[in-house]
Parts: structure tokens; C-alpha cells; sequence
């Protein structure tokens, strides 16, 4: 019986071996979004994002709306008293290459490190209902703007 065990390892070794090979792969790509909630017009998401952006803390000690005034739609000011712009038309600059860090940054990335460091909160998930509601609140913030302007 010892023999047969022996025997069966090398095949269940071998099995195991190529179950990862073949999972591996798998593992590189991205996860799945998380699956977004149902909204019944791209306004309502737009309002739910408005709501959590002036509203959430995220875990933290502050909204978006204390540096970003009247719900970004005019200038703001960071807690050192720095002026901010609107986020009007905001939207329209991502993706946008940041020189300082040698990388593109898209919109959704910009709203989770404003939250991280300036709300000091923990970010929605990429792809949660939250920061798809907050994307598409801040996109709202742009109607009309020019889009692709950094392409130039």
C-alpha cells in the first residue's frame, strides 16, 4: 500500500501543478468591478454622488465639500487656506499625465487619493456603486466642457 502511495503522489503533485498553471494566469488579470447598483437614470446617480460627496466621510474627519465649495461648483480651499478651482469641467482633464510621479492618473484614481489624503478617509472600492456614483456626479460638474484638451 506504502507503493501505491507512492505512486499517486507524483500524479497528485503533478495534478496540482497543472490546476496552478492554468489558475495563474487568471490571477494577472484585474478583478471585477464590483457590481454597481441600480439606478434608474444616469440623474439619479448623478444626485446619490452629489449626496455622498457632500455627506460621506469616508471614515474620515471631513466631506469633499469642505475643501470643495458648494458641491465643487466654485472655488474651494484646503485646510492650509490654498485655493482650489471649481471642479467644473474637471472631468474633461482625465486621464491626465502627473510629470511629479511619471504616471496617468484617471479621474476615479484622483477621487480616491483626494479622499485618502484630503477627507483622510478610506475610498470606495474602484467599480463600487459609491465611486460610480461619484464619478458620475463630478462628470456632471462638466457638461459642456471640452473634452481631450491634455491630448493636444
Amino acid at each position: 500500500m506504502a507503493k501505491r502511495l507512492n505512486l499517486a503522489a507524483p500524479s497528485l503533485i503533478a495534478a496540482c501543478a497543472l490546476a496552478l498553471a492554468c489558475v495563474a494566469p487568471l490571477r494577472a488579470v484585474a478583478a471585477e468591478p464590483a457590481v454597481a447598483a441600480e439606478v434608474g437614470s444616469i440623474q439619479q446617480a448623478a444626485r446619490q454622488g452629489a449626496d455622498i460627496f457632500a455627506n460621506d466621510r469616508f471614515g474620515g474627519a471631513a466631506t469633499c465639500e469642505t475643501c470643495h465649495a458648494n458641491g465643487g461648483r466654485t472655488a474651494g480651499k484646503l485646510p492650509n487656506g490654498k485655493e482650489i478651482p471649481s471642479l467644473a469641467g474637471a472631468a474633461a482633464a482625465f486621464p491626465r499625465f502627473v510629470a511629479k510621479r511619471q504616471t496617468v492618473v484617471t479621474l476615479s484614481q484622483q477621487i480616491a487619493r483626494c479622499i485618502a489624503g484630503g477627507v483622510q478617509g478610506t475610498p470606495p472600492a474602484f467599480g463600487s456603486p459609491e465611486m460610480v456614483d461619484l464619478e458620475t456626479y463630478i462628470t456632471s460638474l462638466s457638461k459642456g466642457a471640452v473634452m481631450g484638451q491634455q491630448f493636444n
